[in-house]
């Protein structure tokens, strides 16, 4: 290793590893067919080299957990970042994975890796000067967005409505409706949402697992009538038999993948053919470094991918490969950053292209919700 080397590998040493868990309350009240999301419990991490380059990483649970998650990473994997090369993610992330062999894979574990690897990304990418979008590959200048903001099982019907003329007035692309009540009151939701839009705005269903096989089917047909785009997680995550039923028995795409925590449980869904869309959230598969795997393994089947949730990262890692098709519109972040991501008149999002992960924090609106805090060092 020459002298150069060497240097750039002690300036990427691992010195401090700050863990935050900051609460972020719901802006308003929302409900899927499962569950209310009131607040976004959100682990931070901050990696800390060297050269005093700062990378941050997040993850997220939907209100319970968040205290498990931070344990998991103070007790068991921060410490083992400490003196390690922050450049060398690919081998950093199996190095955390076998350390917790016997957790893992599960949703937890995956969380937390998570943010350790957005982390590292983000180091990685301030190093070399490059965004995130180009540092993983660089396939879109810009992408289209769609809402789900506006389409929480919840809101009434008027409401429903008017929240989807207004973002077929920005220019979005899209329009997700929750569904799992009455099919009775799912059609005449959709039937409203659907004239309301104009005709180039696609409206897609999600009904967060909460339908049997029989009852999917039933509802995917009856779906199709209204002009739906993508049936969104109508089965449990883990019924891959189901999946592939749906898939057989209806023309609509099946988008899946926002609850699926492993490269492998992908992997089975594409071989299968029992799903359209692959939803794969960054923060539950585990990181940066397997959602690159899975979104490469879906090119390969030709499949599109529009990841789930974090828009504020998935707008980077969406536009590096080439078979993203959308980015999900949930503003959750909106109170802790210092600039909020653009929307432009035509619907697009534009990746940031400052070196890293390009997200803009306000430190001082994230320690006000700040509810733990621990650091690991020497």
């Amino acid at each position: 290793m020459t002298t150069e080397s060497n240097a750039l590998a002690r300036d990427a040493r691992i010195t401090r590893v700050e863990v935050l868990l900051v609460d972020l309350p719901a802006k308003f009240p929302r409900k899927d067919a499962i569950q209310p999301f009131e607040k976004q419990e959100t682990p931070i991490v901050r990696i800390t080299t060297e050269a005093g380059a700062v990378g941050t990483g997040y993850t997220y649970t939907l209100g319970t957990g968040g205290s498990a998650i931070m344990r998991l990473l103070v007790d068991y994997l921060a410490p083992q970042l400490l003196g390690q090369d922050a450049r060398k993610v690919e081998a950093l992330w199996w190095r955390l994975n076998r350390s917790i062999n016997s957790v893992s894979p599960g949703i937890f574990t995956s969380l937390a890796l998570a943010a350790i690897d957005i982390a590292l990304w983000d180091i990685r990418g301030q190093l070399a000067g490059l965004p995130l979008s180009v540092m993983v590959g660089g396939a879109h200048d810009r992408l289209p967005i769609y809402d789900t903001e506006g389409g929480w099982l919840n809101i009434d019907d008027d409401e429903l409505v008017a929240n989807a003329r207004s973002v077929a007035e920005r220019g979005f692309h899209g329009f997700k409706v929750k569904v799992g009540r009455s099919l009775k009151d799912d059609i005449r939701r959709l039937a409203k949402v659907r004239e309301a839009l104009p005709d180039h705005v696609d409206m897609m269903t999600d009904a967060n697992q909460i339908f049997n096989v029989d009852e999917a089917i039933r509802r995917a047909r009856a779906y199709a009538d209204i002009g739906v785009a993508w049936f969104e997680e109508p089965l449990p995550a883990d019924d891959l038999h189901g999946h592939k039923l749906l898939r057989q028995s209806t023309a609509m795409p099946i988008a899946i993948g926002e609850t699926l925590h492993s490269i492998h449980t992908f992997r089975e869904y594409l071989q299968q053919d029992a799903c359209s869309i692959v939803q794969v959230d960054a923060a539950r598969v585990g990181g940066i470094t397997p959602w690159l795997k899975v979104v490469h393994m879906a090119e390969a089947f030709n499949m599109a991918v529009a990841p789930h949730y974090l828009m504020e990262l998935h707008v980077s890692l969406a536009c590096a490969v080439p078979n993203a098709r959308l980015v999900e519109h949930i503003p959750q972040l909106d109170d802790v950053l210092s600039a909020p991501m653009v929307i432009d008149k035509d619907g697009y999002v534009t990746p940031p292209s400052v070196p890293g992960n390009g997200i803009d924090w306000d430190w001082s609106e994230v320690a006000k919700r700040q509810i733990a805090q621990e650091v690991v060092c020497p």
